[in-house]
């Protein structure tokens, strides 16, 4: 018999910025038989999950594999694996996530530089070209879709920049990847870690992760061991790679599943015809916003397409407007954070969320409260 608690579970339309909603066929996926961490039917799903995963990432990179845990988690085995003590890092902020970045950087004892930009803004190039010019860094890091303020930041530009270095580029591609385009090898990314849970259209529980020959050869060369035993990839590429498979810890099989799922409709659908389904949606709800006269927090040529903030209509309050759009129409939106609190929403058309019915349905429900 079902827990009541979870029997009443309502659908709600995940239009925040993230989870995002999961289409049927991962929830199938998700709810198909667990088999043992070491069975050899799932280590030829883990194999083939991690094919999928390199052709949404553009890359080529033998360690490619899903952390095994969210988001964070990506950007903590990046971290950890990559920095040793006092190395010199450069890390680009202009949200929420890049201070992430930083405060990690600096618990594990790096010397850490920043560059800080307005928040609703991007990256500035010339001044990141300026920085490399008479500073060298063993990491340059940056996010690439700022999920605080729905920037998106110049991450090719960033690593034309960087391969004129000898330094490592590391990149955020949480809100990103599966929503527009991440071109892993051709941008010269050396480490990405990313989520399952927003454009990849699958429940939050996995990082999307891979790194370079060169930032590999970083990792195996290390003085030091790595702080994180969970999370250390010297470990984790004996359990991910080779025709002998030797356990680390128990994968939680049933996201990997999932997971698997998710990568095969994206690449099914096709990665191009994915980049336009989320910028026509994208259009669709700005469109629309305008035309209630509610503008935009970012500049139209550095919007994402998935993560939309928007300033709150004048004379709504941020907590009841969210909390009426929740209760009465079953939408979830996201709040501002920082000093963006109380002054955006934040409204996600990410993965399965970007269809055409969904953006009607939020319009009609903004209507209704601005009616009101």
């Amino acid at each position: 018999m079902m827990n009541n608690t979870l029997k009443n579970i309502e659908e709600i339309l995940l239009m925040g910025p993230g989870p995002s909603c999961v289409p049927a066929s991962v929830y199938t996926a998700l709810s198909k038989k667990t088999l043992g961490h070491m069975d050899p039917y799932f280590i030829k799903i883990m194999d083939e999950t991690k094919v999928l995963l390199q052709k949404v990432l553009m890359t080529k990179n033998n360690l490619t594999l899903p952390v095994s845990g969210t988001g964070s988690a990506g950007m903590e085995t990046c971290f950890v694996n990559l920095i040793e003590k006092d190395d010199p890092v450069l890390i680009l902020i202009n949200g929420v996530f890049g201070k992430r970045m930083q405060d990690l950087a600096e618990r594990l004892g790096a010397k850490v530089d920043t560059l800080e930009f307005e928040w609703g803004k991007p990256v500035e190039v010339e001044r990141v070209k300026e920085q490399l010019k008479t500073n060298s860094y063993k990491i340059v890091a940056v996010v690439h879709a700022e999920t605080s303020t729905g920037v998106r930041n110049p991450v090719k530009e960033i690593g034309e920049l960087v391969k004129e270095k000898d330094c490592l580029y590391l990149v955020d591609t949480v809100t990103s990847l599966g929503g527009i385009e991440v071109a892993t090898d051709a941008w010269g990314i050396d480490a990405l870690y990313s989520g399952s849970q927003k454009c990849l259209s699958c429940p939050p529980g996995l990082a999307p992760a891979t790194f370079s020959a060169k930032a590999v050869d970083v990792i195996v060369n290390r003085k030091s061991k790595v702080p994180n035993w969970y999370l250390d990839l010297s470990l984790l590429t004996k359990y991910w790679e080779g025709k002998t498979r030797v356990y680390h810890h128990t994968a939680p099989v049933n996201m990997l599943y999932a997971l698997n799922q998710a990568l095969y409709l994206i690449v099914e659908e096709g990665l191009e015809n994915v980049y336009r389904r989320h910028l026509e949606n994208h259009k669709k709800l700005v469109a629309g916003l305008e035309e209630l006269g509610i503008s935009m927090l970012v500049e139209p040529e550095f919007r994402l397409p998935m993560l939309n903030s928007i300033y709150i209509p004048k004379g709504i309050d941020d907590a009841a407007g969210r909390k009426e759009l929740r209760l009465k129409y079953k939408i979830e939106i996201g709040a501002g954070l920082g000093p963006l609190a109380g002054k955006i929403w934040r409204i996600g058309l990410m993965g399965h969320t970007a269809h055409p019915e969904n953006v009607e349905r939020f319009m009609a429900a903004l209507k209704g409260i601005l009616k009101k």
